[in-house]
């Protein structure tokens, strides 16, 4: 699995070494091994929004996109947009810390990747479990 991760903002800073861990960690317990490609886009606002108007009909900011590129289900391309403002945002509203709420975004985008949805209450509740396990594991294993 090959993945890039590009940082087009200055909120948060982060280490593409780290976000490749939590990737390959989540893959990893999901026991998803397919050959393929992940691309992670770090942005603002600004550029989420954008994102969201132009691929999802919505005008408005988001914390997190995941596009699902594969063609076959033995591949995994895709590509995850993250916005960091919406991770300090967030950080202070949940008594967090922005890195963490980073984390969580791109764990989202990849369960959703692997099939999970949150599409109802019922989804919404196990997917937001499986995040937050995942998450408090692997932040505190990476030593962010």
């Amino acid at each position: 699995m090959k993945v890039t991760v590009k940082n087009l903002q200055k909120i948060i800073p982060i280490n593409p070494r780290k976000i490749t861990e939590v990737i390959f960690k989540v893959l990893s317990s999901e026991k998803i091994k397919k050959p393929g490609e992940i691309n992670i886009l770090v942005v603002g606002d600004k550029e989420i929004k954008e994102f969201n108007l132009l691929y999802l009909g919505c005008n408005s900011v988001t914390d997190v996109i995941s596009f699902d590129d594969s063609t076959t289900k033995r591949e995994l391309l895709a590509d995850i947009v993250v916005s960091a403002e919406a991770a300090r945002r967030n950080a202070r509203i949940f008594k967090t810390v922005p890195l963490y709420e980073l984390y969580l975004y791109v764990i989202h985008g990849i369960l959703h990747l692997v099939g999970y949805d949150d599409n109802n209450k019922k989804n919404r509740v196990i997917m937001h479990q499986k995040e937050e396990y995942l998450c408090s594991n692997i932040f505190r294993l990476t030593n962010h």
